[in-house]
């Protein structure tokens, strides 16, 4: 019998605990200030500016928020940056993506001082993770490693193998798994072979953005399988990367969609706001 992978309740888990540390930080006088950025008004954005507000509140985060107007423009958005980087009183800095058309989020994201990039974008962090000194990690892949963790699954001599190679996933993911030991191959779209390859992996990390993608014929038998893909489908129900109907009953381990890895990416952003870069 497989074991779900529940991120709600680890996600929660890890709340809890950044909270007691705020707490306690607090009664020694310290806080903790995260500002949040958002240009226009997509509906997406919107639920998870409004998640990361409420995970604030709950962990005794302050939280700044700027709703800019869709055309606000880049030189306006780069100069509340600049502003929000010299405050002594902000920690982190996160423009919520996708950007306006008009506005370079290559160019924003590069401005966000490396000190204050709670998301792990900045190519400063991103090369730190690389030869692993500390610096923020993007918080998707973090959480998928505190997921296998606290679910009691080893990481070290495991053949790991991730499919996608996104700057905000699939790269990140693969130099997580390596810094906990674990033998790791990358898949892409143009990979050879690509099934046998999955089919060799103890721990299989999908994040390829198709729904449903991942089927039984991609999954050796008791593997441990994360699902990073979040979709609708036709009948407006949330699915993954991962067909989990026909691919579950062959793992070992395997989160869901909904409830799994899209928890902990709040719970992660979180964590990096309380702790700073580690």
């Amino acid at each position: 019998m497989y074991q779900i992978i529940d991120g709600k309740r680890i996600s929660q888990q890890i709340k809890d605990e950044l909270r007691e540390q705020m707490a306690q930080r607090k009664a020694e006088g310290e806080s903790r200030c995260l500002a949040v950025i958002q240009v226009g008004n997509d509906p997406a954005s919107t639920v998870y500016v409004n998640n990361k507000k409420k995970a604030c509140e709950y962990i005794g985060i302050d939280s700044l928020s700027y709703e800019l107007p869709e055309e606000t423009t880049e030189e306006e958005l780069l100069a509340l940056v600049e502003e929000l980087n010299g405050r002594s009183d902000v920690n982190g800095i996160l423009v919520q993506l996708p950007l306006p058309g008009h506005i370079c989020e290559d160019k924003v994201l590069l401005a966000i001082s490396p000190e204050k990039d709670v998301d792990g974008f900045h190519p400063m962090n991103v090369g730190n993770l690389s030869i692993g000194r500390p610096g923020y990690v993007s918080c998707t892949p973090a959480g998928v490693i505190q997921l296998l963790k606290r679910s009691g699954i080893q990481i070290e001599g495991k053949e790991c193998v991730v499919l996608g190679r996104s700057n905000i996933v699939g790269k990140p993911m693969a130099m997580l798994l390596l810094r906990e030991n674990g033998t790791v191959t990358v898949c892409h779209s143009r990979t050879k072979n690509l099934k046998e390859i999955t089919r060799r992996a103890d721990i299989l990390v999908v994040a390829v953005g198709k729904p449903g993608f991942v089927d039984a014929d991609y999954v050796k038998e008791n593997a441990v399988v994360i699902d990073v893909g979040i979709h609708r489908n036709e009948a407006g129900k949330l699915c993954g990367d991962v067909d989990f109907d026909s691919v579950a009953p062959l793992a070992s381990a395997v989160t869901p969609v909904p409830g799994g890895v899209g928890p902990m990416t709040i719970a992660m952003l979180m964590s990096n706001c309380v702790n700073g870069p580690g």
